[in-house]
């Protein structure tokens, strides 16, 4: 009667290990299934920028301004299962006028699962004493959450799940009219999580992919602002706030 009991205890746990391994399995393999890849276009032309320099690094995608003059950085998490060259195009100008940009390789292609610090990113330059974080989609909430050692916060199409309404940043959140995933609405629903001085900004003609350069997304709404637009309004937003973001 022993021996069966422990035979039966011992296929329940083999069981539970079985059913544990599949599931990790499943989640990894998840994660590399369906990533979407940077569009060689646009990034072939910001390789060609010669005013940016583009360092492959442990830290990440480094774009520098080509004349090494910088003194504000910003980190930038990549949305979920979206290729981190696919922001290099839209942040390459930013860059060129003097704001080190850091993109970072989230662990499996997700944010969630990276719980690495900001200072691990922020080493990449480690002259560089003001540094704001930013993030697409699921990348801006994982930057909501590393916002606090940060001086700014940037959200391209996302919005935080943590409480920084108390927090002393700036802060720059980017929205898109034809969003259908981050839609302007849910992220006006969050505004209350933010500082009261955070701008938001609804960019006309923006789908949720508007934000890198990494083609349609899935459950998105169809843009009406052409990929060189986009650019440029980003720029326009995005430079004076990383070079002086308010308080």
């Amino acid at each position: 009667m022993q021996k069966k009991k422990r035979r039966i205890l011992k296929r329940v746990l083999w069981s539970v290990v079985l059913v544990i391994v599949i599931a990790i399995g499943g989640t990894l393999a998840w994660t590399q299934i369906g990533v979407m890849p940077a569009e060689k276009g646009p990034l072939a032309e910001a390789r060609a920028n010669p005013s940016i320099t583009i360092d492959d690094t442990s830290e990440g995608i480094v774009l520098s301004p080509a004349d090494g003059v910088s003194e504000t950085g910003l980190v930038f998490i990549p949305g979920a299962k979206v290729d981190p060259w696919a922001y290099v195009a839209i942040l390459q100008d930013v860059a060129a006028e003097g704001t080190t940009v850091v993109i970072t390789r989230p662990w499996l292609n997700l944010a969630f699962f990276d719980l690495r610090g900001l200072d691990t990113f922020t080493s990449a330059a480690p002259d560089i004493d003001e540094w704001g974080v930013g993030g697409h989609s699921l990348g801006g909430v994982r930057a909501c959450q590393l916002a606090e050692d940060a001086d700014a916060l940037v959200l391209f199409g996302s919005y935080c799940a943590t409480d920084l309404s108390d927090a002393d940043l700036g802060v720059l959140s980017l929205a898109g009219s034809e969003d259908l995933l981050s839609t302007p609405e849910k992220i006006a629903g969050a505004r209350h999580l933010l500082p009261a001085g955070a701008e938001l900004v609804e960019i006309e003609g923006a789908s949720h992919a508007s934000f890198g350069d990494y083609g349609p997304q899935s459950g998105d709404g169809t843009p009406t602002i052409s990929a060189e637009e986009m650019r440029a309004t980003v720029t326009e937003l995005l430079v004076p706030f990383t070079q002086i973001p308010p308080r």
